[in-house]
């Protein structure tokens, strides 16, 4: 895959950090021009100077995806710097924890307005350069195994990466004709620092409690342990690139064989990977 993006520009959203810095890193390494959009300005500014300090191509861009003129100001940023755009990765989200019965009208905000309205405002503003895209434009989106089977305690998370799957399937019906690919993966549970953070809360927040949390919680995955972000990267990759050619409208499990393991119950307040994280 060494050059398998040459000559490509890339924005990734949510990639300070987690499954977004490393799609980012990855796709770099494959010759892409990558824009890395992250909230945190030291997080993604570090990111992004890792990218051209191993050869790479890189702008760091500090905008929150709720807000629909930064986001669009990412793209107009991404387009001026490397002359278009050809791939974006939304991998941006948070994970908020809560039933409905407990769950606030803020909460429930926040969460949609990262986790979905983020991916719609960056597919927006990105969707007439993609179109453009001489290589084939192409929208990967991170989203979850909790779009199709849930703990508990999770309901607007899971709702929203829900919401996700069924806004990949809409894009990529309406973008075909105009050689658009939109796809997604959907990661179980990854070693991001948001991963560990929930770690942190369901444990007493000592190192060693919270490694025998991800422990616990890798034991739930068929193949007996959590995910890296670089694993999930490879498959943003694939999406992402011409080997996918006909490829659209699909949600690619990411999960160690969580998902086969239906219709059997995922553990309770066990955690998925939040993109970007």
């Amino acid at each position: 895959m060494a050059e398998e993006h040459a000559g490509r520009v890339v924005l990734v959203t949510g990639g300070s950090s987690g499954i977004g810095r490393a799609a980012a890193e990855l796709l770099a390494a494959g010759g892409a021009a990558v824009a890395v959009s992250g909230v945190d300005a030291a997080g993604t500014h570090e990111a992004a100077e890792a990218i051209t300090a191993a050869g790479g191509r890189a702008l760091p861009i500090v905008a929150d995806v709720a807000d629909g003129a930064a986001v669009a100001e990412a793209v107009r940023r991404t387009v001026d710097a490397f002359g278009g755009l050809d791939v974006l990765v939304t991998s941006a989200g948070i994970q908020r924890y809560g039933t409905v019965a407990d769950t606030d009208d803020k909460t429930w905000d926040e969460v949609f307005a990262i986790n979905v309205k983020g991916v719609f405002l960056a597919a927006r503003a990105a969707l007439p350069h993609l179109r453009r895209s001489t290589s084939g434009g192409a929208v990967v989106v991170v989203s979850s195994v909790q779009a199709r089977a849930t703990q508990s305690n999770v309901a607007a998370y899971a709702a929203a990466k829900g919401a996700l799957n069924a806004l990949v399937r809409s894009m990529a019906v309406d973008e075909a004709p105009f050689g658009v690919r939109v796809n997604a993966v959907c990661p179980g549970s990854v070693d991001t620092p948001m991963l560990r953070r929930s770690a942190e809360l369901f444990s007493d927040g000592t190192d060693a409690s919270v490694q025998r949390m991800l422990d616990d919680w890798g034991r739930s995955h068929p193949l007996g342990r959590i995910g890296t972000p670089r694993e999930v990267a490879e498959a943003i990759a694939f999406l992402a690139g011409t080997r996918a050619g006909f490829l659209t409208g699909v949600d690619i499990p990411v999960d160690g064989g969580l998902l086969a393991t239906l219709p059997v119950a995922l553990p309770t307040a066990a955690p998925e990977p939040i993109a970007g994280a």
